[in-house]
């Protein structure tokens, strides 16, 4: 009876003994992995950071490379536009050839005033698009400022520019970004969106500058892709990205547009 009774404690410890073994074992397999799976998560996450880390330097590179461009372009256009306008200059001795009435030297002569005038006029313009000398030398809100004014100008849109905050010209790499967002956002509210009324502020934000854009033209539906795709925002996609920022556009039909990002 004694011996039944010592069987039977010895049973039972080994069944508790067996239990408990197969529960760490089950904690040790559940431990192992959620360890692995945390460290497969994380080489993942590590894995995404690097792409958009490198997608990020890939566009800011492209982006780059595409201002020192338009920078070589536009000094190309004005020496060999300006060089060629010498050249007419100096052959305008041709209007001394014999015989020509007084009616063809006053053609000519204004025809080679008027057209030199154009020359210079178009290469200015041309240089000036590409990288406006105003913004490069005296900074974001100099180049905003005459770009608001041209804009007026042209009595097709009014356009009321607003900074209270202070720009490094130092920084006139990010500055000339956000100058190209403007450029863009100008250029959609007045082709795309039919507006005639146009607000641009520059402030602070807990560190941050900001700008905050609004049109009053006919904007568009927030839910319609394509259309969004159609407005430019590619390219101020691009640029918002080099400035590590975001964007947000709010719009609705015959509403306008509002546009607020930091930088």
């Amino acid at each position: 009876m004694k011996a039944e009774l010592i069987n039977e404690s010895d049973i039972i410890e080994i069944i508790i003994y067996s239990c408990v073994a197969f529960l760490l074992m089950g904690f040790v397999l559940i431990l192992f992995f959620y360890f692995s799976r945390k460290k497969i998560i994380q080489k993942e996450l590590e894995k995404k950071d690097l792409e958009i880390q490198y997608q990020k330097e890939l566009l800011s590179a492209v982006i780059i490379t595409q201002e020192e461009e338009r920078k070589r372009i536009a000094q190309d256009l004005h020496d060999d536009i300006s060089s060629q306008l010498n050249i007419v200059s100096l052959n305008s001795h041709l209007l001394n050839t014999p015989n020509l009435t007084k009616d063809e030297v006053g053609t000519i002569t204004e025809n080679i005033i008027n057209l030199t005038a154009k020359a210079l006029d178009n290469s200015r313009k041309i240089a000036h698009g590409l990288l406006p000398p105003v913004l490069d030398k005296f900074g974001l809100d100099a180049g905003v400022g005459e770009l608001c004014m041209e804009c007026n100008s042209s009595q097709v849109v009014t356009v009321n520019y607003e900074n209270t905050t202070f720009f490094d010209i130092k920084d006139n790499m990010k500055h000339l970004h956000v100058f190209r967002i403007l450029q863009e956002l100008i250029n959609n509210s007045i082709r795309h969106g039919k507006a005639t009324v146009i607000s641009i502020l520059f402030e602070d934000n807990y560190g941050l500058k900001k700008c905050s854009y609004s049109d009053n033209g006919i904007g568009f539906d927030m839910k319609n892709k394509d259309k969004q795709k159609g407005l430019g925002m590619k390219n101020i996609d691009s640029r918002v990205a080099f400035l590590n920022s975001t964007i947000v556009i709010n719009s609705a039909v015959n509403k306008g547009i509002t546009v607020t990002f930091n930088f």
